[in-house]
């Protein structure tokens, strides 16, 4: 059940047979959650991390005027709430864009394995940084980039993500986003987003239609939308310490 983080993880870091079987120990619970279904509410205090192992979700902020901002996508092998529960309660809201299942650990089990396998310690660390790092990034292109190499950009980084965790095809992949959500997380209205998909189209750099991207261009999405992959950390240099 942990196959997409253990997959993220070697990414970056030497698992050792003992930290695999460590992870793959945990008492886990299963949640099979249907879409669109907030799992997680702002003041939440979960007792338990979760874990996507399959689909899509996203964290968000519920604005006041009825409004949301997506903060981030969430996709198989990202924590939802690593580390929440050092601040009491959770400052977001967790949503499921399609059909997921979480996978839920109890915190005090997870710690306790953490404590014993420094680089699984080191692992999750990072990818709590990681989390950070694609945050900036995103405040960059929503302050610095036009409307379409937000867009762009965006699919660019879909790609590298899910390329680490085995879900895409070549330069192509699902994607169960509507396009009401890619403006929540560019701020963009859905007229804007839907024109900002034909221009995109149209110069024959990517095509998004029935929840699926196909990169036609990579290389030249990749200079018009400014992609440099750096931010994501995820060199396949592996290391033990």
């Amino acid at each position: 059940m942990l196959a997409p983080l253990i997959k993220k993880l070697e990414r970056r870091f030497a698992i050792s047979k003992a930290d695999r079987a460590a992870l793959e120990s945990l008492e886990v619970i299963v949640a099979p959650i249907r879409a669109r279904n907030s799992f997680i509410l702002e003041g939440d205090a979960p007792d338990h991390t979760h874990l996507i192992h399959s689909g899509f979700a996203c964290r968000y902020k519920a604005l006041a005027d009825g409004t949301r901002l997506i903060l981030s996508f969430l996709i198989p092998g990202d924590f939802c709430d690593l580390n929440a529960h050092l601040l009491g309660s959770v400052d977001y809201s967790v949503r499921t864009l399609s059909d997921c299942t979480i996978i839920q650990i109890p915190r005090g089990e997870l710690n306790s394995t953490l404590l014993s396998h420094p680089i699984l310690d080191r692992g999750f660390r990072w990818m709590s940084l990681l989390d950070e790092s694609i945050l900036r990034e995103w405040l960059i292109s929503t302050k610095c980039r036009s409307a379409e190499k937000q867009v762009g950009h965006l699919f660019c980084e879909l790609l590298m993500r899910l390329q680490a965790v085995g879900l895409s095809q070549e330069e192509s992949y699902d994607l169960p986003l509507t396009q009401a959500d890619i403006g929540d997380a560019t701020g963009l209205s859905t007229v804007h987003v839907n024109r900002m998909l034909q221009r995109l189209r149209g110069e024959k750099l990517v095509e998004f239609r029935d929840k699926h991207v196909n990169i036609l261009n990579l290389k030249a999405l990749t200079a018009f939308s400014g992609f440099n992959p750096r931010y994501l950390h995820l060199s396949s240099e592996l290391t033990g310490t």
